[in-house]
């Protein structure tokens, strides 16, 4: 099995010694993301809402630039820098795993980088769908 480093200027770049993705025959794992806004070094906004809609939305970024998508997410981590805020984080994250949801574990963590709310993380599975229509991936 072959690994392929996934890059995308749809979520932020990695800063550092990592890969936004990486697939590895039928299975993609992204880098936790961070509520930053692709192209800018800016949260999408202070609050758990906001940097968690931007979060997924770079998750779901780096999985659609690997050919796969939230539909086909087995598992996701959710890393939060104030558990209090778990409810109003679950939330949004409700509104974008909504039908058949992935497992995931989600803990607080001592702090997250440059100050961040919440870091999620996904595994999920490469889109085998026969069109975009049947699951919502996008095609390549």
């Amino acid at each position: 099995m072959s690994k392929t480093v996934i890059a995308t200027d749809q979520a932020p770049a990695a800063v550092g010694p990592y890969s936004q993705g990486v697939r590895v025959g039928d299975l993609v794992i992204t880098a936790g993301q961070l509520g930053i806004v692709p192209g800018t070094k800016e949260f999408a906004g202070p609050d758990i809402e906001s940097q968690t809609r931007q979060a997924l939305e770079n998750v779901k970024a780096v999985l659609e630039a690997a050919g796969s998508c939230l539909e086909h997410v087995a598992k996701t981590t959710v890393f939060l820098a104030d558990i209090e805020e778990f409810s109003r984080m679950n939330g949004i994250y409700a509104e974008f795993f909504g039908q058949n949801p992935p497992a995931r574990s989600a803990v607080q963590v001592a702090a997250l980088p440059l100050g961040g709310r919440v870091e999620i993380e996904a595994i999920a599975e490469a889109c085998d769908c026969n069109s975009p229509a049947e699951c919502g991936c996008q095609s390549d």
